[in-house]
């Protein structure tokens, strides 16, 4: 369910620049930074960036992926 939220304007228009650079609506951005927080300060061993890549792998299509296979196996 989709609640109102008040935001600074600065923090809006950030999240508006890069919901359109990453197709994402401009609440798709807010919770995925909100995410990537939440996830970061729950793991703080991780890198930022780690932590931002992983989510995006967990949300991607599985059916789409190419198998891994060792070199020596091929």
């Amino acid at each position: 369910m989709g609640m109102p939220v008040r935001i600074d304007d600065v923090l809006y228009e950030d999240a508006k620049s890069y919901a359109k650079a990453e197709c994402r609506t401009i609440s798709g951005q807010i919770e995925f930074w909100a995410k990537v927080g939440k996830a970061a300060l729950d793991n703080p061993d991780l890198p930022v960036d780690f932590v931002r890549d992983l989510l995006i792998a967990r949300a991607e299509n599985r059916g789409a992926a190419t198998p891994f296979v060792p070199e020596g196996k091929r």
